[in-house]
């Protein structure tokens, strides 16, 4: 019961870390073209943040939503146990 316990914690708190993540992109994004659009019109560098950070957001996406993702423990444990499989032959 406490191992299931742990594992579902865990599972909680990436979700709020990732839910965290959203919220903070979303604002500074949404504060930062207005404070584009205000100083700068013709140009349109938020787009460069938003760009950025947004690959950051969907490679911390993977990590949580995917089960057997390259993100995911199983998939670091499985390449573990590839390359010692390697080493012993």
């Amino acid at each position: 019961m406490d191992e299931s316990y742990e594992r579902a914690k865990k599972r909680v708190e990436e979700l709020k870390g990732f839910y965290g993540h959203l919220i903070a992109y979303i604002v500074v994004n949404v504060f930062l073209a207005i404070v584009n659009l205000l100083t700068t019109p013709g140009f349109w560098w938020f787009l460069f943040v938003t760009f950025f950070w947004g690959i950051g957001l969907v490679a911390h996406g993977l990590s949580v939503f995917t089960k057997r993702g390259i993100f995911s423990k199983d998939w670091e444990d499985r390449k573990i146990n590839e390359y010692m499989e390697k080493e012993k032959e």
